[in-house]
């Protein structure tokens, strides 16, 4: 399938994704779609808490969602939100651009060229690295290193 095609596809479901965030206090919704490397793609949408650090995000979601189904091999995200305003679909106003503890859960499973796709609509999406997004990172094998 074309790289292109692809992409428009994941944005796609990260926009229906989307639909199921559960954002009452921020009212700021997100949805994510990770690809794994089977092709498989899990949803992940932000659920927020009365107690905000029991908040979790969309891209977390998704991450936790195909961790727990056993998955350990990923190749991009897709991310897309806006305040509840915003309409259901899209483009959305905004990027909605992953949190640092997003970015650090995102390097525990991915490389340096782990693809992240941050959207507005499936025709207007910038793509990076995660190594772009959080440079001199550390992950897995630096924690298991001799020192």
């Amino acid at each position: 399938m074309d790289q292109k095609v692809q992409d428009r596809e994941l944005i796609q479901a990260a926009i229906e994704a989307r639909k199921q965030a559960y954002a009452p206090y921020s009212e700021y919704l997100v949805g994510a779609a990770l690809l794994a490397e089977d092709g498989e793609i899990y949803r992940g949408c932000n659920i927020e808490n009365a107690s905000y650090g029991a908040t979790n995000c969309a891209e977390r979601t998704a991450f936790f969602k195909a961790v727990s189904q056993g998955k350990r091999n990923f190749r991009a995200i897709a991310i897309v939100g806006g305040s509840r305003e915003a309409e259901q679909g899209a483009p959305f106003p905004d990027m909605a651009y992953p949190c640092g503890i997003c970015r650090q859960v995102m390097r525990e499973f991915c490389g340096p060229d782990f693809r992240i796709l941050v959207g507005r609509s499936t025709e207007d999406f910038q793509e990076y690295t995660l190594d772009e997004l959080l440079p001199e990172s550390f992950g897995p094998a630096w924690t298991h290193r001799d020192v």
